[in-house]
């Protein structure tokens, strides 16, 4: 129950995270809507958000915490210190010289990145101007990530996982404030991001303090250590990060058709929300668990967790996939339709949310069967399954481009993680550090047909309240709330009838978070 409580409070302050992130996107839809502007700018978040992805919350994280983990179990807190600083130097050397070299090439590398912004010289350039502002906040996002594997390790997630909610919060302040007052939305949306970072970085310093590891920055040396964290490190940073890599991807396909970068980032951020909530809470929670679980209890030990993780996280997803699946178009309508948003963008992004909705369940277990390789110091595994996919899903966005538009990129990703996961849960089995207990045999058939019936009902309540999610925008959020709250009502009494989730644990679970 120690696990689930830490999933529970990732996830809630991932939950505060992502509201303010509608907040934001709401406003952003509202401003920008699907012009050009907005495709510029989303190209431009894409990238530090990738590389954030690749070089520090992904592949950074993956190899830093089970080498942060032995040393603090077998030398203490000192040598677990020490090695974080010698960690941090380096990793701040190497993303200043990265940083550097990307701001003088990035009118190059727009090139690869946004192709289909070649012949439209204004987008272009507002693209590259936009992207070069912000790519600083993959610096220090990059420090604020290390100094959360430091504190996660510590079993101290609250930190880390509120951290994001600075970003929301800045970017919410330019959008209603420094944006009208300066007439330059795009650029100011830009600045807040690279403000963010510094934010969130200084906020982990603080934390780190407090919790007794405030780290010091020594001169950067490749001690023994720090070259073992860069050889699991380098195979890692695919390996963890295939969906970002994938998402991207799908962006520079995208850029050939007008607005379709927008229809996908719309789409992307509503069904990140269950995504962030819990796939990446399980994630963050999972790692250290996994590792301190093989070191002092065993393989079997780490088995029966990693399959008490993967119950939670599908009993909670199962259900947002097939909500998002059935009631797509009032969920899109009532959070981004007014302004610059209008019923055509409404249409195309429900579409979008669909075929990306499809892929949730894979996402999350990908999150939820990696750190069954990492925990094991295995980098390379996720790396050669993660290459495989993402070849998979180049051919596939491209074939299926031709015939869906967008939303053909959007399913393209879906299929592809359905097959990493397919290969990573494989290749655990076949070496003996995953099976399938009697519980979740048991109680995942059970959440499935639990999740079916409440999608049922939730289209036909939509269809009931029709004329209430077309009204008034109050009208329309009541409307919504209603409609989502009986969904979440009725199958959380479906899984008490049927048995897929037993009263007293959910009673503790409760009490936990």
């Amino acid at each position: 129950m120690t696990m689930i409580r830490s999933i529970t409070t990732v996830g809630g302050y991932t939950m505060v995270s992502r509201v303010l992130g509608f907040i934001r996107d709401v406003l952003i839809a509202r401003v920008l809507g699907t012009g050009e502007m907005a495709d510029a700018f989303f190209v431009a978040q894409r990238l530090p958000n990738l590389f954030r992805s690749l070089f520090a919350e992904g592949a950074f994280n993956a190899a830093f915490v089970p080498l942060f983990a032995r040393r603090l179990e077998e030398g203490g807190l000192q040598a677990a210190r020490v090695f974080a600083e010698q960690a941090m130097a380096v990793l701040l050397t190497a993303l200043l010289i990265f940083t550097l070299a990307a701001q003088i090439s990035m009118p190059w590398l727009m090139h690869v990145i946004a192709p289909g912004f070649i012949g439209r010289p204004a987008k272009f350039a507002m693209a590259i101007q936009f992207t070069q502002v912000s790519f600083p906040y993959l610096l220090f996002m990059s420090l604020t990530a290390l100094q959360g594997g430091v504190l996660n390790s510590l079993g101290r997630f609250a930190h880390a996982a509120a951290a994001p909610i600075m970003l929301n919060i800045t970017m919410i302040f330019a959008l209603v404030v420094v944006a009208p007052a300066s007439g330059l939305t795009g650029l100011a949306l830009c600045w807040a991001m690279a403000l963010a970072g510094i934010i969130q970085f200084l906020w982990m310093v603080i934390a780190c303090h407090r919790a007794g590891i405030g780290l010091r920055l020594p001169w950067p040396r490749l001690t023994p250590g720090v070259k073992r964290l860069l050889t699991l490190m380098l195979p890692g940073i695919v390996g963890s990060s295939v969906m970002q890599i994938n998402l991207l991807v799908g962006t520079m396909i995208a850029t050939s058709q007008p607005a379709a970068v927008s229809y996908l980032y719309y789409a992307d951020r509503i069904y990140q929300l269950p995504l962030a909530v819990i796939g990446s809470a399980v994630g963050v929670v999972l790692l250290p668990e996994l590792a301190r679980a093989l070191r002092s209890r065993g393989e079997a030990a780490a088995i029966e967790t990693q399959n008490r993780c993967i119950e939670y996280a599908l009993l909670l997803t199962l259900p947002a996939t097939l909500a998002l699946i059935a009631i797509p178009d009032p969920i899109v309508t009532v959070l981004y339709q007014r302004g610059a948003f209008d019923a055509t963008a409404s249409y195309a992004t429900s579409w979008a949310l669909i075929a990306y909705t499809l892929g949730l369940p894979a996402y999350v277990l990908a999150k939820a069967l990696t750190p069954g390789f990492y925990a094991r110091e295995d980098t390379a595994t996720p790396f050669r399954f993660a290459m495989i996919s993402l070849a998979f899903n180049v051919a596939l966005s491209l074939s299926l481009f031709q015939f869906l538009n967008y939303a053909g990129i959007a399913l393209a990703t879906a299929l592809a993680s359905w097959l990493n996961v397919g290969l990573l849960s494989w290749r655990l089995h076949r070496r003996g550090h995953f099976r399938i207990d009697a519980q979740l045999k048991r109680n995942m058939p059970r959440a499935l047909v639990c999740s079916l019936i409440m999608a049922a009902a939730l289209r036909g309540g939509a269809w009931l309240l029709a004329g209430p999610l077309a009204g008034h925008l109050v009208v329309k959020v009541a409307a919504l709330s209603v409609l989502v709250a009986g969904g979440l009502a009725l199958f959380l009494a479906l899984a008490l009838a049927s048995g897929a989730v037993a009263p007293g644990e959910l009673k503790r679970m409760l009490r936990r978070a």
